[in-house]
């Protein structure tokens, strides 16, 4: 249910697995934090408390659902398609309703396991927690998403009265089923923002006016939160006539670090790839592939040109890495632990331009990475640029057997014709 935004905006549903081989430049915390979230925000969220160990989940019964028959149990991790998920271990579902003694029995079966779904990859993620929640009586699922929209230049509200698993499916087969509603993001929601909002969400039994208001609060947080996603999947009506935010996904803008550090703070670096994470601790941009060639690249451009060129040799890049115009001889040496880290890895491609980035420095990273690391595969490099001939001096005279390129065109074919042998 969670990571099906990005279709509804575009119009073109993909696979949202597709989603997961990007490096997220943003945030993305649990579904149980970001019902902790929305609930300081005064949005109707479930009951529930999230657990850590199966003590954690005996008293969290106790405490927390004493008079219940039944508690929805949901594995943790920052992936979509939990629920028709596969633990390696075999338990078919990473969300299940159960009776409340089978609780503790369950719970041990998901903590510390890996949970494969359709966008994890076959790798799958960790459940390191578990979020047990009150069984709502639902008599109604829609849809509700806010996303930043490059057309209208400001948050854009997304609702369907239709929602849960199939909403791409609706998405595509009945597209006026989809209200967008474009935010002046000078002017804020305004009431009759939220009431067409309402309308297109179409709620059969919870009050207007109500709903009305949860739609400003929610507008409210993606705002001061600085939320670069927030979809609610279902939203949903109760028996009790409340509109409820059954499931949500938020994610937050990364450049808002600085002023966020409450929610920055959420960060659970265990459900991300950890070469990017060793990546972001060495200031460094890098995004990890499926391909055979690492890449080491100074600038963003140059770097995505040099992955288009491995393609049309036929190779395959192992990564975007851009060590940026101002590397250190250090971070140098760190994109070459992250580069040797990856066992896919059948070659190295060093495409160096130096401008305000120095081919020395580069070429001395090289040198220093070659004495710490062990490099058992072959590295092409191609320098140019400010100190290029510095640079070439040292790795000469380093005794390292390295394969040296012309141009960026020779260096490619070199690094696809040493990663086939």
């Amino acid at each position: 249910m969670r990571g099906s935004l990005g279709k509804l905006v575009s119009g073109s549903l993909s696979l949202a697995g597709r989603w997961q081989k990007q490096q997220l430049r943003r945030l993305n915390i649990h579904e149980y934090q970001g019902a902790e979230l929305m609930s300081k925000y005064g949005i109707n969220v479930p009951k529930g408390v999230a657990v850590a160990s199966v003590e954690e989940v005996k008293e969290a019964v106790k405490s927390f659902f004493p008079n219940e028959k039944e508690i929805v149990v949901k594995s943790q991790i920052l992936a979509g398609g939990r629920g028709l998920g596969t633990f390696k271990s075999g338990l078919k579902g990473g969300v299940h309703i159960v009776k409340t003694e089978e609780v503790v029995d369950l719970a041990g079966k998901m903590l510390g396991q890996i949970l494969v779904t359709k966008q994890t990859g076959p790798q799958g993620k960790i459940v390191s927690k578990v979020y047990l929640c009150e069984k709502l009586s639902l008599v109604n699922e829609m849809y509700f998403a806010i996303t930043l929209d490059r057309k209208t230049a400001g948050p854009l509200i997304i609702a369907c009265k239709k929602g849960g698993t199939s909403i791409e499916d609706l998405a595509e087969k009945f597209p006026d089923m989809i209200i967008k509603v474009p935010i002046d993001v000078f002017t804020g929601i305004t009431d009759e923002d939220a009431a067409k909002v309402v309308d297109g969400l179409a709620p059969t039994v919870a009050d207007r006016n109500a709903s009305i208001e949860q739609v400003k609060k929610l507008y409210q947080l993606f705002c001061e939160s600085d939320c670069t996603l927030l979809e609610i999947n279902p939203i949903a009506e109760t028996s009790d006539k409340q509109l409820v935010a059954a499931d949500a996904k938020l994610n937050f803008d990364d450049n808002a670090a600085f002023r966020q550090k409450e929610v920055f703070a959420l960060r659970d670096p265990s459900q991300e790839d950890p070469r990017e994470v060793a990546a972001a601790k060495a200031d460094l941009n890098y995004i990890g592939l499926d391909g055979e060639i690492g890449c080491m690249v100074n600038g963003a451009g140059l770097a995505m040109a040099t992955m288009d060129i491995i393609k049309l040799h036929g190779g395959t890049p192992a990564n975007f890495l851009d060590v940026g115009g101002n590397a250190s001889e250090g971070q140098v040496v760190e994109a070459f632990k992250i580069l040797t880290s990856d066992d896919k890895v059948k070659a190295i491609l060093v495409n160096i331009f130096g401008g305000i980035m120095k081919c020395d420095v580069i070429a001395s990273g090289i040198v220093n990475a070659a004495k710490l690391v062990s490099l058992k595969v072959p590295v092409v490099v191609r320098l140019e640029g400010t100190n290029v001939d510095q640079g070439k001096r040292i790795l000469k005279d380093s005794g390292m057997t390295l394969i040296t390129a012309e141009d960026l065109d020779d260096a490619a074919e070199k690094a696809v014709k040493a990663s086939a042998n």
